[in-house]
């Protein structure tokens, strides 16, 4: 598969060629294209409409729905604070996190699962982010099913695994590039994502690029509408590396695109806070041993990995 043809693969696929495909494209990759999603167009561009609206509100405004002490789990996480694991500077972006609600006597919802914020504006914004969590969550649990068959599991596999899972939708805005920004500072610092796999609108407009095995950077186009798709490290974990956790980052535009923002919407599916990681039997061989014989909780790994961006102290 030559290295600029990231495949977009049809969720209308009949299914045992949609888990080869997606297999095939996350291994190779670690990313895949997705369309016929089955989100609605129209639930999408409400969504989008209603990001722009947020983040054009005051700062003052928007810093008022920021909540020491959460690690930016739910509600505002002002520009300027998460930085890329290693990195020596902070992300250009600003963000807003919409999670999972858990009833309050829920066995789970003392592990990072918080009550979520709403702002009082725009209107609409919490029935129209609740109804698209519910969609994500319904693509990213058809797409793990059929990565379970590619890796030799029971469809089913993942569903107790993600049940009641601690899966956080952003709203991303990246501003127009201050003019008194940091020497090398960029949308978004290479890195690879904490949880099971991500579901990305918005990367129609340029800037996402992801490091190919051979050590080069490749942009990330999807077609208008369709999702981008890509293997966190928890996935990466638990398959032992056969599925890798591909580092990619946002760069900077250039010329007139610097002088504009950028909105995307990642969707970052996470286990449930109490599922224990052990190496996928099929996944260890003599040339690919267990790197993992210690078990530890989703929640355990979470909490490390958010004090290494600078979520939490």
């Amino acid at each position: 598969m030559p290295l600029q043809t990231l495949p977009v693969i049809s969720l209308n696929s009949e299914p045992a060629t949609l888990s080869r495909d997606l297999g095939e494209s996350f291994q190779t990759f670690g990313f895949a294209m997705v369309r016929d999603h089955g989100i609605d167009a129209e639930l999408i561009a409400r969504a989008w409409t209603l990001t722009a609206e947020f983040f054009a509100l005051p700062e003052d405004e928007k810093r008022s729905y920021y909540i020491e002490g959460l690690g930016g789990a739910r509600g505002y996480t002002p520009f300027g604070t998460e930085i890329a694991k290693g990195a020596k500077r902070h992300d250009l972006k600003e963000f807003w996190h919409v999670g999972r609600d858990l009833p309050a006597d829920h066995p789970l919802a003392a592990m990072s699962m918080f009550p979520n914020v709403w702002p009082t504006r725009p209107t609409g914004f919490r029935e129209t982010f609740e109804a698209l969590y519910a969609e994500f969550d319904r693509v990213g649990a058809r797409i793990l099913s059929r990565i379970a068959v590619w890796l030799g599991l029971d469809e089913h596999w993942f569903d107790p695994a993600i049940e009641d899972g601690n899966s956080v939708m952003r709203l991303l805005h990246y501003p127009p590039l201050p003019a008194d920004a940091e020497p090398g500072a960029i949308r978004a610092g290479a890195h690879e994502d904490i949880n099971l796999i991500t579901l990305l609108l918005g990367a129609e407009e340029a800037g996402l690029e992801l490091l190919t095995k051979q050590g080069e950077w490749i942009g990330v186009s999807p077609p208008e509408g369709a999702l981008v798709v890509n293997i966190g490290d928890m996935l990466q974990r638990l398959t032992n590396h056969v599925l890798p956790s591909t580092t990619h980052r946002v760069r900077n535009p250039e010329g007139e695109r610097a002088r504009h923002s950028r909105y995307s919407m990642p969707f970052f599916l996470h286990l449930r806070s109490d599922f224990p990681f052990r190496t996928l039997d099929q996944c260890i061989t003599p040339e690919n041993p267990d790197r993992y014989p210690v078990s530890i909780t989703a929640d355990d790994y979470l909490q490390e990995r958010l004090r290494e961006i600078g979520l939490k102290k």
